[in-house]
């Protein structure tokens, strides 16, 4: 990136403008100039957490939060609640990593790790983008389907179509293709909104259980696969790689940077939050509350329209498009840090996803079912989480390689208690699994 699309005022403070303004009139105007450089240096900042969002709100979310929604109400809302807590310090720790080590979390476990360790993370963060890739891909061409009509195997090939032409916008900069990311963020959140609207859900038991905790037998296995669709492992390896341009091209404090990239995190997971917090109430307040039973995306799209209105159904497969186009985008990008990270193995972006393809292409020529397709994959991740959290979490904790940036105690024991409780989810899960109470 040119040093000319960088702010270049952004130093500038009221305090410091007063001292040179002769007037009140200039006072006011220097006030104006400097808040506008710090509105513009906030935006310039914004970008790497958006990215990793995505994940949060791919077609496996979209799989899992109907599911759930639709089978047991609004039950499950305090996992997507306390799984966002967990994403926004999962998330910020990465992004911490590669900002104070200048190295992606896969490059830092590789000179930090033995060589086996290193290739066993490899191997559970590459079933870890497969999972997510397959359920991104399916979800795009499952979008696809539902607004244009287009058979499910011709949509996938269009799906991988135009990924590649979406990834070739990095070649112009590597902003550019975080605003367009953005842009299906800002799609998926106006879709959502406008289902929220019409389903008009009952708003006293939404409050309860986003605060109270409630889960049963029955119910563990779409709660681990919401755990899974809402934390994401690959985008913890991805997040530690995207932020590294902006730290190369900016002369701002490493302490500045993270700031920056802490307001980065909390808007664009708070915002995924709420989107999948509305994913889960439209399907209760749909589905769970008129007594129907919704056992695909398909069906849940056309029983949208009896029930809501075409509009509806319009806006759920545009959303579902738009969150398959650019997931998937993303569940590229991260395949390729992971490759290069523990590998050091560098191909095509585009021969990577040529071959990522293959894996969702056998799934719908098969024609397996998408949605248990899309909630399995969900579940293989929550499984895949712990190997990308306990490296983040001793990296980050070692202050000879995190200097003072290193995690406080506090910051510890949380990343600790998440881990726990995602290993605590996924043996239950083993257990009424095996049990079959599941």
């Amino acid at each position: 990136m040119s040093d000319s699309s960088i702010p270049t005022d952004i130093s500038a403070t009221p305090d410091q403008a007063s001292v040179v303004a002769p007037d009140g009139i200039a006072i006011g105007q220097a006030e104006s100039t400097a808040k506008v450089s710090i509105r513009r240096e906030a935006w310039w900042y914004l970008g790497p957490a958006f990215v990793a969002s995505v994940a949060y709100m791919d077609p496996g979310n979209f799989a899992t939060n109907i599911e759930g929604g639709a089978r047991f109400g609004y039950q499950l809302l305090w996992v997507l609640l306390w799984s966002n807590a967990m994403a926004i310090l999962v998330q910020y720790l990465a992004a911490k990593l590669g900002i104070s080590t200048g190295k992606t979390l896969p490059e830092n476990c590789r000179a930090e790790f033995s060589r086996p360790v290193t290739l066993c993370l490899w191997f559970a963060a590459e079933i870890a983008a497969m999972a997510t890739d397959l359920a991104e891909f399916l979800g795009a061409a499952l979008g696809f389907y539902l607004l244009f009509g287009i058979p499910m195997l011709p949509a996938a090939i269009l799906t991988g179509v135009c990924v590649m032409l979406i990834l070739a916008i990095e070649q112009l900069g590597f902003q550019w293709l975080e605003r367009v990311i953005m842009a299906f963020v800002g799609v998926i959140g106006i879709a959502y909104a406008f289902e929220m609207f019409l389903s008009k859900p009952a708003w006293q038991p939404i409050l309860k259980h986003v605060v109270v905790p409630e889960i049963h037998s029955s119910s563990i296995y779409i709660a681990v696969s919401m755990l899974g669709a809402t934390v994401m492992p690959h985008v913890i390896y991805l997040h530690s790689a995207l932020v590294l341009p902006r730290r190369e091209a900016h002369d701002r404090t490493e302490h500045h940077h993270r700031k920056m990239e802490l307001l980065d995190v909390l808007l664009a997971m708070n915002g995924a939050w709420l989107i999948n917090s509305a994913m889960v109430v439209m399907a209760a307040a749909v589905f769970f509350g008129s007594g129907t039973h919704v056992y695909s995306i398909e069906a849940a799209h056309h029983t949208l329209t009896p029930l809501l209105g075409k509009f509806a159904s319009v806006a759920f497969a545009v959303a579902l498009l738009a969150s398959g186009l650019s997931s998937s985008t993303v569940g590229t990008m991260a395949g390729q840090v992971i490759l290069q990270g523990f590998l050091n193995l560098r191909i095509s972006i585009f021969l990577r996803r040529v071959v990522t393809m293959i894996p969702a292409i056998v799934v719908i020529a098969v024609g397996l079912d998408p949605l248990k397709t899309l909630v399995l994959s969900q579940a293989v991740l929550s499984f895949c989480l712990p190997f990308a959290m306990i490296p983040l979490l001793i990296l980050t904790q070692r202050r000879d390689l995190m200097g003072t940036h290193a995690n406080r105690p506090v910051t510890n024991y949380l990343a600790a208690v998440a881990t726990v409780v995602i290993l605590g989810m996924n043996a239950w899960l083993l257990f009424a699994m095996f049990t079959g109470k599941s």
